[in-house]
């Protein structure tokens, strides 16, 4: 019996993939003229270059991305260091540092000054502790607001990257789960990962071959609006899509932006290809090539600021950092309105789980109740929960 799939971003491409190794016939439906959803490279004719839609940071202890990209033969496609270092660089005052954690699981690095957060003690850390017991209703302000220089130049950051959500609000649950699954596995399972080339090139392209190579049939540009009765089928769209397929489906219903600025300028990459930014606009850079590129999670706080006065204002940030010339390069602002779900406890709560009440009918997509914040690593385990269920495998 063949299972349809309706949605080629990750999660879609997860379930794809999942039931395609397991001999199962797949068709996937993309409404879009490209697969990859969030995750996606395209040509940008203004910059003459190919970029991503975003910035993805992964971890090597996200170990549902590390499968899929092992699966389909792209796993040595990923950059970064070849150790667990995370360089930041303060806008304000100028000054470079880099986390070093050891590879190890006791977290030894936190007893060194020169591996630490800089201006925090030993027992700052202890403030951890807090996570491991956390509740969808704690906040990851109240929880860690109070820890000084780590909670400026490490852990609100984190936060904000990680959920998408400014921490004030943010429920400090899922931070708790990625936490627990990277830094506490130790620096071995907290190396930075991220595409060399591209997100295309390393996630989306070789998945439609491997697919392809399964025997899946691939439909881009195919609206799916209904579903067949007794038909299999996994529904890996965004929430808003879901519910007007599967009306009454509760979802989450508040969203968070994201916007992505990539200047066409040559940063040497340093240690690692990419830093943390301590006290500006945005949290990440990443040297891409010809491209400078820069993430600002929790967007929504710069909606309404025009593109040139968020572009003039991001490239000031840099030129300090990085002591880059004043005038601003050719750039690109690519901002996603509804980029995931707010991760606050009202916004959980109404995220559902892999089945449906049709018992042919799965759900699939980082805003699915997962445990993890929309994540790569999320869509990616949504899709293989969502397949596993069509076959019967159920995940424990």
């Amino acid at each position: 019996m063949t299972t349809h799939i309706i949605g080629a971003g990750m999660a879609g491409l997860a379930a794809a993939c999942t039931l395609a190794e397991a001999g199962e016939r797949v068709i996937l439906h993309e409404s879009a003229k490209a697969a990859g959803g969030r995750c996606r490279s395209y040509f940008d004719p203004h910059l003459n270059c190919r970029i991503d839609n975003g910035n993805h940071l992964l971890l090597s202890g996200n170990t549902a991305a590390m499968a899929f990209l092992k699966r389909i033969g792209t796993q040595d496609t990923l950059a970064g260091p070849k150790t667990p270092d995370f360089p930041f660089a303060d806008i304000q005052t100028g000054k470079r540092w880099t986390l070093r954690i050891n590879p190890g699981r006791l977290p030894w690095w936190i007893f060194a000054p020169s591996r630490r957060v800089p201006h925090t003690r030993a027992a700052d850390y202890l403030a951890l502790l807090k996570l491991r017991t956390a509740k969808p209703n704690d906040l990851v302000h109240d929880l860690l607001g109070h820890t000084g220089a780590l909670y400026k130049n490490l852990l609100e950051p984190l936060a904000i990257a990680a959920l998408n959500t400014m921490p004030d609000i943010a429920s400090a649950a899922p931070l708790k789960t990625v936490i627990a699954e990277t830094i506490e596995r130790g620096g071995a399972h907290s190396i930075p990962r991220f595409p060399a080339i591209g997100l295309s090139e390393s996630f989306v392209d070789p998945a439609l071959a491997y697919l392809a190579s399964k025997g899946a049939e691939i439909r881009l540009g195919s609206r799916v609006t209904a579903i067949e009765p007794g038909q299999k089928t996994i529904l890996a769209v965004p929430p808003w899509i879901a519910q007007e397929i599967l009306p009454g489906l509760a979802a989450p219903d508040e969203f968070e932006a994201i916007a992505n600025l990539h200047f066409v300028h040559r940063l040497a990459p340093g240690e690692a290809g990419f830093w943390g930014l301590i006290g500006g606009t945005a949290e990440w850079a990443f040297a891409k090539g010809d491209i400078l590129s820069v993430t600002i999670s929790a967007a929504n706080r710069v909606a309404e600021i025009p593109n040139e006065e968020l572009a003039a204002k991001v490239w000031s940030d840099l030129a300090a950092a990085f002591g880059l010339p004043a005038a601003i390069p050719a750039y690109r602002v690519v901002r996603e309105k509804r980029a995931t779900f707010a991760a606050t406890p009202a916004q959980l709560v109404k995220r559902p789980k892999t089945r449906t009440a049709n018992p042919l009918v799965m759900l699939a997509g980082d805003w699915t109740d997962t445990g993890l914040p929309a994540t790569i690593e999320g869509a990616i385990r949504s899709g293989n929960a969502a397949a596993l269920a069509i076959l019967g495998k159920d995940l424990v």
